[in-house]
Formats: C-alpha cells, sequence, structure tokens
C-alpha cells in the first residue's frame, strides 16, 4: 500500500485534475461532509458542510470553461498518524491575468483527517496575494504638483514674514482654519483670530527682522487634501543686535476649494521639561 504522503499527495492530484475538467463528483470525491473551505471569495465566515461546498463549484467552472487554467505548480504533504496537512501553489487564471501578473499563483492548504483508513479533506484554504493596484496613469504627477504647490505656500509664507506682509500671509490660510497654536487660548478659531495673533508677533519684533523657513519640510498629497510637516525655524534680527533662532515643530493640514491649496488646520508646539514643566524653546534639531 502507498505511504500516506503517497496517497494524500495522489488525492489531491486527483481533486485537481477535476477541477480542471469541471467533474462536479470528483471534485467532492474524498471531502468530509462536515467540510470547512474559506475560499477566496464571500462568505467571510467561510463554507460549511459539503452541501454548500458543492455549490460554490458551478459559477467557477463557468469561469474556468472561458479559458482559465487549474494546475498544480507545487505540492507539499506531511502526514501524522490519522491527521494530516498539505499546501500548494496553483496556476489559476486566464492567459490575460498572467500576461499581466505572470507570477500570480493560487495558494492553497489543505487539512486532512483519516477516516475509517481513508484520507478525507476536512479543510481547504484558498487565497491570492494581496496586490495593491498601481496608480492611474497621471496619478503621481497630480501629486507631485500638488506637493510642489503646498510647497509654494510654504514659500509664499517666508516671503510675507520677512516682508511683514500680513495679508500676503493670511491669503493660503482657510475662512474655518483651526489652529493650535503656542500661545494661550487652547483653540484658535477662524483666520482672523490667526492673522491677529501674527500681527501681535509681527509688532512685537518692532524694526527686527524676521524669517520663518521649514528645512525638513514633508509634504503628502492625495486628491484635495495634504498633509505637511517640519521642524519651523524663526530667526528674529534685530536692527543692532544679536540674531536670536527658535525651533518649534508645526504640522499643517490643506484642502485645495476652488482650485487653491487653503490651511485648514495647523498645530504648533514645543517640547516640556517632565520635571520642571517649561517649555523647552532652546533645543535645537
Amino acid at each position: 500500500m502507498p505511504s500516506d504522503d503517497k496517497q494524500i499527495r495522489a488525492l489531491v492530484e486527483r481533486w485537481a485534475e477535476a477541477v480542471h475538467a469541471g467533474d462536479l463528483d470528483g471534485v467532492l470525491d474524498a471531502h468530509a461532509g462536515d467540510i470547512v473551505m474559506f475560499d477566496v471569495t464571500p462568505p467571510y465566515e467561510g463554507v460549511r458542510g459539503l452541501a454548500a461546498y458543492r455549490d460554490t463549484w458551478p459559477g467557477f467552472f463557468a469561469w474556468q470553461a472561458a479559458g482559465a487554467s487549474f494546475e498544480i505548480e507545487t505540492l507539499e504533504v506531511t502526514a501524522g498518524e490519522d491527521v494530516a496537512f498539505a499546501h500548494a501553489l496553483l496556476r489559476c487564471g486566464t492567459e490575460e491575468e498572467f500576461a499581466a501578473n505572470p507570477g500570480n499563483r493560487l495558494r492553497l492548504t489543505l487539512g486532512l483527517r483519516k477516516e475509517g483508513g481513508r484520507w478525507v479533506v476536512a479543510h481547504e484554504h484558498h487565497s491570492f496575494p494581496y496586490v495593491a493596484a498601481d496608480p492611474a496613469p497621471g496619478v503621481e504627477d497630480d501629486r507631485r504638483r500638488s506637493e510642489e504647490e503646498v510647497r509654494a505656500v510654504f514659500r509664499t509664507w517666508s516671503e510675507g514674514t520677512a516682508a511683514k506682509d500680513l495679508d500676503g500671509m493670511m491669503a493660503a490660510i482657510a475662512p474655518d482654519v483651526v489652529s493650535y497654536e503656542q500661545d494661550p487660548p487652547l483653540r484658535h478659531t477662524g483666520v482672523e483670530a490667526v492673522r491677529r495673533l501674527c500681527a501681535r508677533h509681527l509688532e512685537a519684533a518692532g524694526e527686527a527682522l524676521v524669517t520663518l523657513d521649514v528645512p525638513d519640510l514633508t509634504v503628502v498629497a492625495r486628491d484635495d487634501v495634504a498633509v505637511a510637516w517640519g521642524l519651523d525655524r524663526v530667526e528674529v534680527v534685530p536692527p543692532d543686535g544679536e540674531p536670536v533662532v527658535h525651533w518649534s515643530r508645526g504640522t499643517r493640514v490643506f484642502q485645495r476649494r476652488d482650485g487653491a491649496w487653503l490651511m485648514i488646520h495647523q498645530h504648533l508646539s514645543v517640547p516640556h521639561d517632565p520635571e520642571t514643566g517649561e517649555a523647552r524653546t532652546g533645543l535645537r534639531p
């Protein structure tokens, strides 16, 4: 009598041949009455029982009849005394599908048990690897263009800060912006609240030159939403004094409205000393 490994290998090969031939009786042979199958398609809880298992195959046979293949490529079997499992890779698909993705394979795991001296399949699990779809042609170009447009907003802010052009600084801020600033209150709502805060800072700088830049700026844009983050560097150069440089952390969210990117949220912060609770404003990257 062939070894258990050989019996199981022959069983799986007969099953695959029956699938390829559209032979339903052959597919059902050597399957337990309480079989549970996790298939590529729903239901998510699996197909349970031989009758439900039977009902899954006619649709597959119809698809396969249009020219799809179903062939075992590799098969490994491990058998115990009365329990065994096998795993295999199968070439399952149409020629068009293989032309688009030559390496794609159906993955199969089988759990078997011995009943009355005969091996039967008690569990099947089929799956294909998940492969994220490539972006449609032009999508990457659109994303790069959007990211560059957001970066241009930061350049405008830098120029507006240096020129103390408050109107220019507010041009890319949404009317309904919500900003978490380093200054109280906890939340500044609306562009006018942000404008008043910026005006106070520019007024406090007096005749000093104020520059703003984000050297490590990162921008990610998808569709009409973009997120940007980095370390804000603000330098204040008094007319007759030493420059003062302040670093802080900044995260900003943008939305494209009527073709223009507007900041709808901003979050600025500096770390604090856990022992004293004081802000660590003197930190450097």
